[in-house]
């Protein structure tokens, strides 16, 4: 059954109103999108700050009078809507359309990337059987390539690693088939933890993959890491300095990741004088850094 669009191009004092009425109208769904490529990168705590140039989308079941649904929608506007139109959209298997989509993809000379549901192009190659499901981290995120690089590059033979901020558990799957000893993949959110023991699971690395909120990560593994990764975002990655540099061992290594190359100074400086950071690596308008605890 196809659905239909009802799309607005809205400024900001619109929003509100359009996204309050147009389920009242039948819309099923309402949906908020970028108009004009402006990203909004790591907003205030609390705050949620749209774009500009908004387009709002209200879906509705293809049996909708959308001409009815327009002039409703002309009062509360004084009669001058938004700049508007109504669009077909033709249903199709969502889940289908999307795996499609998702390919493997070789990270660095070893490692490669893979859907579970596709075969490996490079059987003798390491490779990752990845489903995402409801945490970050396919893989095509700039900021996840880069710690991805890292590690093939990296020798992890008998290391014990951190991945702190796991999301989907891609790095620390990883780092586990690309050779580490112990991972412990840490994550505030329940549902990365559960995706994490899952892809674990599917890549037969669970005996070497433990997974904790912060909380559950205590004081007790201070100094024990030989290897740290956390791809976040530059705020938190700041605010974590002193417990990441504590869980460091002396001449452990650092990668972080989540930086814009605006913010790149401003997390080496979090980290001085513990960690000294080699040039950074930089894909995009992302960079990662990593670095060496001193003794």
């Amino acid at each position: 059954m196809p659905w239909l669009q009802l799309i607005f191009e809205a400024d900001p004092s619109q929003i509100t109103q359009l996204s309050d009425l147009l389920p009242e109208l039948g819309a099923v769904a309402v949906t908020l999108e970028d108009n004009a490529d402006q990203p909004l990168f790591e907003p205030p705590l609390g705050t949620h700050p749209l774009w500009e140039n908004t387009r709002v989308v209200g879906l509705f079941e293809a049996s909708a009078d959308m001409d009815l649904v327009i002039e409703l929608l002309k009062p509360p506007f004084n009669g001058h809507l938004p700049p508007h139109r109504t669009e077909i959209l033709e249903d199709q298997n969502w889940e289908q359309a999307w795996m499609e989509r998702f390919k493997p993809m070789p990270m660095g000379k070893r490692l490669w990337i893979c859907p579970s549901w596709c075969k490996p192009p490079e059987p003798d190659a390491i490779n990752v059987l990845l489903d995402p499901g409801l945490a970050f981290g396919t893989g095509t995120h700039p900021t996840t390539a880069l710690c991805l690089e890292w590690l093939d590059g990296a020798d992890l033979q008998g290391k014990t690693l951190v991945d702190y901020g796991c999301g989907s558990g891609i790095l620390a799957v990883a780092a586990c088939l690309l050779g580490c000893e112990k991972v412990w993949a840490v994550d505030n959110d329940p549902q990365a933890l559960t995706s994490c023991r899952d892809n674990a699971e599917k890549n037969g690395v669970s005996h070497l993959l433990h997974v904790a909120s912060p909380e559950t990560f205590s004081d007790q593994f201070l100094g024990n890491a030989n290897i740290i990764v956390a791809n976040i975002l530059a705020g938190p990655l700041q605010q974590l300095a002193p417990a990441l540099s504590r869980f460091l061992e002396p001449n452990g290594h650092l990668v972080l990741s989540g930086i814009l190359s605006v913010q790149e100074d401003a997390v080496r400086q979090a980290y001085l004088p513990e960690v000294i950071f080699a040039p950074c690596s930089q894909r995009d308008e992302w960079v990662r850094l990593d670095g060496q605890k001193i003794n």
